[in-house]
């Protein structure tokens, strides 16, 4: 055998072992048998996978929105002013769920993109990284939100209501950690399109909370404070559920190994992208219901805001469908983004939007009819019955903007989920603290229509900053398309 072609051999030895190097580290990457039946959803037909991953969620969802409507039932029952110190204290829950929902959207975004980049050691070290800004933030929150409770409330215009609301938001703040968990922990779920567990999390706690509400509020007479107590006893059965099946079973995709953990400053950073401007939108969510209180106040008086607080909660379950809808279009499109694939994105939004604009059409309609019947519900108490003309008259208004949530809502989650989530910012920013204020406030003083301004004012800057938001996206899309064909930058 000659010198050259021993060498030759010796080569291609080295070739053979390079590969099967490479063959092993992929392996390691996303092992065969770790590949579960969410991840071929989330990386399979996109129309599918958004209605496959949905289904479950709206489920949840809509279980979760009758708990918060039993919820507001009960505390109608302790009379106007409780009904209207949980809506003074609704924003700052808002606040509180905000970073919970931000972090674990952000998180929840990194890890699908990851999943569509068949990086699954990378998604398992973003889910770490999760969990550890998740106990940080956890501690500053409960801190910071027992120490200036009371000074909230009394800024915030709440006036005789103040004591009732500060003892609900001590139990709220004081159960931090239970939120936090178990909104990431679900997240994660929904990452790797495990949607049927985060549904039976949920449904888990929002029962439990419909039958702990009466014991709490009425049975041990803690009252208003006991609406909190139902609520963190009920999400910590969701999060003990969760923590069974990722520490103890260990039977979901992603896998938690705190043992050699170092923090990654682009892995942090990848998370903030989209987990800082979430937690914002939700934050503005939060300021905007704070400033249509200030202006509802200016314009009646707590009445006024016991009928939004009132309002908003039945239109949450309205548009529960939607959330559902919205949530899954994260993990989709973000999986979409991981592989690059920006068609099959766009494909995932405008099926998602047609599928909500109509589901949310039908249940406009539903409410539109019922909403004398839905408001005699919630204002059965002698001092609430006064306030179920009004209530029946902002129900029927606000089904006006059902359907056009749609556009813009489910065009945010793109853009979270394609990791553009300064984007999702802006457009909730312009919706929320721009224009919904001020078409309020232009119809209630220049038009002189007084309440029902603020009302209207409500609707036209949803639909405007919705419609605004949808084409913003298509147009990043188109933009995206172009440039992978193409070349260059979008």
């Amino acid at each position: 055998m000659s010198r050259e072609t021993a060498e030759e051999k010796g080569k291609t030895g080295e070739r053979e072992a390079e590969e099967n190097r490479n063959e092993k580290e992929k392996e390691i990457i996303i092992p065969p048998q770790k590949v579960s039946e969410g991840v071929n959803v989330l990386l399979g037909d996109p129309k599918k996978a958004v209605l496959k991953l949905s289904i479950p969620i709206i489920v949840a969802m809509s279980v979760q929105t009758i708990y918060s409507l039993t919820d507001t039932f009960w505390v109608a029952g302790l009379g106007a002013d409780a009904l209207a110190a949980v809506g003074f204290a609704f924003p700052f829950f808002v606040i509180q769920m905000a970073l919970t929902s931000g972090i674990g959207v952000g998180g929840g975004a990194a890890i699908s993109r990851r999943i569509g980049a068949r990086d699954k050691a990378g998604a398992d070290n973003v889910a770490v990284h999760t969990f550890v800004i998740m106990l940080t933030l956890t501690v500053a929150l409960t801190v910071i939100g027992l120490a200036v409770v009371r000074d909230l409330f009394m800024y915030s215009g709440a006036g005789e209501t103040t004591p009732l609301g500060v003892a609900y938001a001590r139990v709220i703040f004081a159960g931090s950690f239970v939120f936090f968990f178990t909104n990431v922990a679900n997240s994660i779920l929904r990452s790797e399109g495990d949607s049927k567990r985060a549904m039976q999390s949920m449904v888990l706690g929002s029962v439990l909370n419909i039958f702990l509400d009466p014991v709490f509020i009425y049975v041990l007479g803690m009252g208003v404070a006991g609406a909190a107590f139902a609520t963190v006893v009920s999400f910590a059965s969701s999060g003990m559920l969760m923590f069974y099946w990722f520490f103890i079973k260990k039977n979901t995709y992603i896998s938690f190994v705190f043992r050699s953990f170092k923090f990654n400053r682009a892995i942090v950073k990848d998370i903030f992208r989209v987990g800082i401007p979430s937690s914002i939108e939700q934050v503005a969510l939060a300021l905007t219901a704070l400033t249509m209180n200030f202006i509802i106040v200016t314009v009646s008086d707590t009445d006024g805001v016991a009928v939004y607080a009132t309002a908003w909660r039945i239109t949450s379950i309205a548009v529960a469908p939607l959330i559902g809808i919205a949530i899954s279009v994260v993990s989709v499109s973000g999986a979409a983004f991981g592989e690059r694939n920006f068609k099959k994105a766009r494909s995932a939004l405008i099926y998602a939007t047609k599928t909500g604009f109509l589901v949310e059409a039908v249940i406009a309609v539903a409410v539109f009819i019922f909403a004398p019947d839905i408001a005699a519900a919630f204002t059965q108490a002698e001092d609430t019955a006064l306030i179920a003309p009004e209530l029946t008259r902002l129900l029927k208004i606000m089904t006006v903007f059902y359907p056009a949530v749609a556009f813009g809502m489910l065009s945010a989650s793109l853009f979270q989920g394609a990791g553009k989530g300064t984007s999702a910012l802006v457009a909730t920013l312009l919706r929320s603290l721009v224009l919904t204020p001020l078409f309020a406030l232009l119809f209630a003083y220049e038009f002189g229509w007084g309440l029902l301004g603020v009302w209207w004012g409500l609707v036209m800057g949803t639909v405007i900053g919705s419609l605004v938001t949808f084409v913003w996206a298509q147009f990043y899309l188109r933009c995206m398309i172009k440039t992978e064909r193409m070349g260059g930058k979008c």
